[in-house]
């Protein structure tokens, strides 16, 4: 691949990655995320071959769901396109590790095998792997943690594979088990909409660093106070919000969905669902309520709070019931054992009715349905009621936000999305107040004692506001990347560009903490091995990646027949196409220059389409000649030069709504649009057409 060809010339900082406890004879390559314990042992290394076969114990291969057999499964394909083998025999079942050909991976679930997490629970990810030169075996309490050793060795063979080594693995044993259960990422699917195909493939990117859950954000509003409150105002009939789950034909919840074409039916959730499980994702899915529900009001008015069309009225007979029936239709859709409700940011003047109703929430979803359910910190100010024990507090801001520490003194399990450390926020940020990607200073150096950032610590600056890694009510931590701009602030793929290097450098530190183990990646070791990883992360292909024959390009055509179809759909950026173009007088303004599965370049205006949103460059092609136009696309901008005129570049942009006080102006980044050229109503000529890698 050519992204991995690229990255190639960092073959030179790995030698800053052979692993700390192998020996020179006996190397591991560093990974993401570090690994325990490796002890080398005598003898020669396993060499993978086409030849390998995969086995899996028979006793529990179809024990749970996913199976230890599904793991394998899809093991075997990743490791088909990793290793780059033609062939790899299926994958069969068998009591031991016998076989008939030379090398073998034997899976071995043993209910019988113990892993812990920091805090001494015990945990069915942890995994041990044994390698001679004849077979690996991976051992497990639970299919889980065999498939977490999959990974490992994938993430071995990646960089053997751009470090032009051989495809093997030393002799020794490997050791390894997670610190924390949680670990995960929330996207904001309430304000952007997000198809489940790019939302698998996130799954799937994620999953490689042995992150184990996406929360969903599925329902919530823009925030525009001007339209949202004030005697008299109707705006907030108006502004966008979005419930993603859309109620089969005939429901009465089906006024709760104005926008069939951004929400998920039950089949596409539960592909979803399964997509992700098959990879060791849990997706968590949240709905919000009492605040945050704007959508909810639009379709009931009469349940808001008077002058607060986001908020519920919690004392409207109505109301309660009318989110007990939501709950009704949606729970059977959820195959994770937690659920969120949101409820945060309510109005703390009502705090006995908002803890009454979260508590009612929490007895209803488990009488109905046996989850347990979250919810965002929110220090409610009562001094007659609390929050139940049986609920999980997910923390994400000082001061408005319960105290962690407190909370698990007081018995109340926490997962940490502390903001300054872990929020991100599409493209445009109020004031800057967050960053574009984790802040990698933050991360590697930003608690108190100057070491990195790991699901304990929860300020910069207190270290009475932290805790221990052993501390048995810390559950783990979940990063979260919001889209309050909305849909036309991002393209999908952007919001992927976002979270990319997050995720993984997010992963070693929920995984491994910091500086606990003194095998933990130093930041010089993870700066070196990601570009590795994620050029090949396995199961996705979000870079957009594409195999080309010679150099950069990737076509050529001089003078294709309109409508032209490539075999390559989309082309990730950084990429140069340029072309010729004269539409027909008989339609100059209508149709489809190019096209793929991420994007769409409009004859009119030269607009290009993502991510159902439209982006203008307000440019008029001439029908009575030729206009030459080159397009530039890198992840933070795409221009495009007209007849030649560099000094002249023309950018596309959005217009963003930031908290309704004034609007911002951002780049645009677009996948080339590489499957189709012509199309639609377009009459005229396209000739010349170039697109290569580079901007």
């Amino acid at each position: 691949m050519v992204l991995l060809l690229r990255v190639l010339r960092l073959s030179i900082l790995l030698s800053l990655s052979r692993w700390s406890l192998a020996t020179e004879s006996h190397p591991l390559y560093t990974q993401i995320p570090s690994l325990a314990t490796f002890t080398p042992a005598t003898g020669s290394a396993f060499e993978f071959s086409s030849d390998i076969d995969i086995l899996v114990r028979r006793n529990h291969a179809f024990t749970g769901s996913p199976t230890a057999f599904d793991f394998a499964e899809t093991f075997r394909e990743d490791l088909l396109s990793i290793a780059s083998f033609t062939h790899i025999n299926p994958v069969s079942l068998s009591s031991a590790k016998s076989s008939s050909s030379r090398e073998v991976i034997f899976i071995n679930v043993d209910p019988r095998l113990n892993f812990t997490l920091f805090n001494g629970k015990p945990t069915n990810e942890g995994y041990k792997i044994s390698i001679n030169q004849t077979s690996i075996t991976i051992s497990a309490s639970a299919p889980i943690g065999a498939w977490w050793g999959t990974r490992t060795l994938l993430q071995q063979l990646v960089v053997a594979v751009a470090n032009g080594e051989s495809l093997s693995l030393p002799a020794g044993e490997i050791i390894d088990s997670p610190g924390w259960e949680v670990r995960g990422f929330m996207l904001d699917a309430g304000r952007h909409w997000f198809d489940t195909t790019f939302l698998s493939e996130l799954c799937a990117y994620a999953s490689f660093f042995k992150l184990n859950e996406l929360h969903l954000h599925a329902s919530d509003n823009l925030w525009n106070p001007a339209f949202l409150y004030g005697e008299g105002n109707e705006g907030w009939k108006n502004l966008y919000a979005a419930f993603r789950f859309q109620p089969p034909p005939g429901s009465p919840l089906a006024g709760l969905v104005p926008r069939k074409n951004e929400s998920w039916t039950q089949a596409d959730f539960h592909t979803l669902q399964t997509n992700c499980a098959r990879r060791g994702v849990t997706i968590i899915p949240e709905i919000d309520t009492p605040g945050h529900s704007l959508v909810i009001n639009q379709w009931k008015p009469q349940l808001m709070v008077n002058g607060e069309p986001d908020h519920l009225n919690l004392s409207h007979p109505e109301t309660i019931p009318t989110i007990k029936s939501i709950w009704d239709e949606f729970l059977p859709w959820f195959e994770s054992s937690e659920v969120s409700i949101g409820a945060d940011e309510y109005d703390a003047a009502l705090a006995n009715d908002y803890i009454s109703f979260v508590n009612e929430m929490s007895d209803y979803i488990h009488t109905k349905s046996s989850k347990s359910i979250r919810i965002w910190g929110t220090n409610e100010p009562s001094t007659t009621m609390s929050v139940s024990k049986n609920i999980t507090i997910q923390h994400w801001d000082f001061p408005g936000d319960d105290i962690p520490v407190e909370l698990m003194a007081s018995g109340y399990d926490v997962i940490n999305s502390e903001q300054f450390f872990l929020y991100l926020d599409e493209k445009t940020s109020d004031g800057g107040q967050f960053p574009q990607e984790l802040n990698q200073d933050l991360i590697w150096s930003g608690a108190p004692d100057g070491k990195g950032w790991a699901p304990n610590i929860f300020s910069p600056t207190d270290p009475t506001n932290n805790t221990s890694v052993d501390n048995p009510h810390l559950r783990g931590s979940i990063m979260a990347l919001w889209c309050d701009w909305g849909n036309n602030a991002t393209t999908k793929l952007e919001i992927y560009y976002q979270l990319s290097r997050s995720l993984a450098v997010f992963a070693e530190k929920a995984w491994a903490g910091s500086e606990v183990r003194e095998t933990g990646l130093t930041r010089d070791q993870f700066d070196a091995v990601y570009p590795l990883l994620n050029a090949a992360t396995p199961g996705q292909n979000l870079n957009r990646v594409v195999k080309v024959a010679k150099g950069n390009l990737v076509y050529n055509l001089s003078d294709p027949h309109l409508p032209f179809t490539t075999s390559i759909p989309s082309v990730g950026p950084p990429y140069t196409l340029t072309f010729n173009v004269k539409p027909s007088s008989r339609s100059p303004d209508t149709g489809i220059l190019f096209s793929g599965i991420d994007s769409v370049l409009h004859v009119s205006n030269l607009t290009f389409e993502a991510t159902g949103q439209l982006y203008s460059l307000g440019y008029t092609l001439s029908q009575d000649e030729y206009t030459h136009i080159a397009i530039h696309a890198t992840r933070d901008y795409t221009y495009a030069v007209i007849n030649g005129n560099s000094d002249a570049r023309l950018y596309w942009t959005t217009l963003m709504d930031i908290w309704g006080d004034y609007m911002a102006v951002g780049n645009m980044s677009f996948a080339a649009p590489a499957q189709t050229i012509g199309g639609g109503a377009f009459s005229g000529s396209i000739k010349d057409v170039v697109l290569q890698l580079g901007e």
